[in-house]
């Protein structure tokens, strides 16, 4: 077999395969003597049909099947062989391809069309000075995440009296006439708290209310224009809601408050795992670290996007084998029109112009992934996720389960080589140019993405 490739420019080219009888002759004649093993054919037994024959029957779909195997393989085999730097997928050439005669010929000429990549070169020094935000942990910040760990870590403790923030639990009966409606609705274990309730006159009913005490109030007026909460908190559908506009009686049975964790080595052990911290001050600080952690990610990313612009107009002119390039987005997604393609091609070139850019960086620069970076970025990605819960003091076994389940979808894997891969690029960034580096508050920080 003869693989060639004839450029019909800098980015774009004709790949030929020519076959002959000799490429193929042995696994055709494979493929029909395991068909013959397995052929039922009426009048003869399994496996004793006449070799003859399964060639009659089956010789030219197998012919085909084996070329089209061999062709496939071969292409791609010179395409990495070759280093070509393919864009979209190789397409049938529509002008040198001659007509296939299966049943007359022996030999057979394949052609591709390929799109290729441009060549990059891309210069960088530390004249080139580029912004980089980093996010303060002010005090408002620091104290939000101390308040949230005392409230996720607080207890839940039974009182007598009811305030705005307590949960009230109870039953819950339908009055007519002041008097309990017969064949009305009836809610055990109802449970409600005064702070969500709208209306500040049915509120105030609760607000100092004891166990055991009988509060008298509508949940309509309560709860106005609120069918969801109401439906639910009365156990009916939301059509009949409407319909339920009288007063209801709230029998109290329990009331609890939550309250927050003390700061003490309890709370700290809860949250970083025991004696890691042994100080308020301590914890402070590890939560300080923990949410700079948090933001490392978000401030790269931020860096990348700064960078794009550069890059591109680094860069330079870049020209494409644009016709190719529309014939094989119009191929590989039924969805796409023509019209649809020419409307959106100027920004899909400018987005795969920068995703060559960073290709070019990456290998250029030898800014390889391993398998222990795909490991460490997914324990971190789980140990962010757990972080988000409040749960910072996760066992490294947990982790490393959790990230494995993860790993094993194709498209989570695929998203963590790509961040694992933009991580390790942003760091080469920042040591080529010169970082003008931004302190923002959070708040500043999101504005930067509207």
């Amino acid at each position: 077999m003869n693989v060639s490739l004839k450029n019909n420019d800098a980015v774009s080219g004709i790949v030929k395969l020519e076959i002959v009888k000799a490429d193929y002759a042995d696994q055709v004649d494979k493929s029909l003597r395991s068909l013959r093993q397995k052929a039922n054919v009426p009048g003869f037994r399994k496996g004793m049909v006449p070799m003859g024959m399964v060639k009659k029957m089956y010789g030219k779909h197998v012919l085909v099947e084996e070329i089209n195997k061999l062709v496939s393989e071969n292409l791609f085999k010179y395409i990495r062989e070759n280093d070509l730097h393919i864009l979209g997928e190789p397409m049938p050439n529509e002008t040198e391809q001659k007509p296939l005669d299966f049943d007359k010929e022996e030999d057979f000429e394949f052609c591709f069309d390929v799109a290729l990549a441009p060549e990059i070169n891309i210069e960088l020094s530390k004249n080139d000075k580029l912004p980089f935000y980093q996010v303060a942990i002010d005090e408002e910040m620091l104290n939000n995440q101390v308040n949230a760990y005392r409230s996720n870590f607080g207890s839940y403790d039974k009182v007598d009296e009811v305030e705005e923030k307590d949960m009230v639990k109870g039953t819950v009966a339908e009055l007519e006439n002041g008097a309990p409606k017969e064949g009305g609705i009836v809610v055990e274990d109802a449970v409600l708290m005064p702070m969500y309730i709208k209306d500040e006159e049915e509120k105030a009913k609760f607000i100092g209310a004891k166990v055991n005490a009988v509060v008298v109030f509508n949940p309509n007026k309560a709860y106005e224009g609120a069918e969801a909460e109401i439906a639910s908190f009365l156990k009916i559908d939301k059509e009949k809601v409407a319909e339920t506009t009288g007063d209801f009686s709230f029998e109290i049975k329990e009331i609890t408050r939550h309250k927050d964790a003390e700061m003490n080595q309890e709370l700290f052990d809860k949250v970083f795992g025991e004696n890691v911290v042994t100080s308020e001050e301590e914890f402070k600080n590890k939560i300080k670290e923990a949410l700079a952690e948090q933001f490392a990610p978000q401030s790269d990313f931020k860096f990348l996007t700064d960078t794009r612009d550069m890059l591109v107009e680094r860069a330079g002119e870049l020209n494409f084998a644009d016709d190719l390039l529309k014939r094989w987005l119009l191929a590989a997604n039924e969805k796409n029109t023509k019209e649809k393609i020419d409307e959106d091609f100027p920004q899909i070139l400018q987005d795969l112009k920068y995703q060559l850019i960073k290709e070019n960086l990456v290998k250029k620069n030898g800014l390889k992934v391993e398998d222990a970076d795909i490991e460490n970025f997914a324990k971190r990605v789980a140990k962010a996720q757990f972080a988000q819960y409040g749960m910072l003091s996760v066992p490294e076994d947990v982790l490393d389960n959790y990230a494995k389940d993860m790993l094993k979808n194709k498209q989570t894997l695929q998203n963590i080589i790509d961040r694992a891969v933009e991580e390790k690029l942003a760091a080469w960034l920042k040591e080529q140019v010169e970082l003008d580096v931004k302190e923002v508050t959070a708040d500043e920080f999101n504005k930067l993405f509207e």
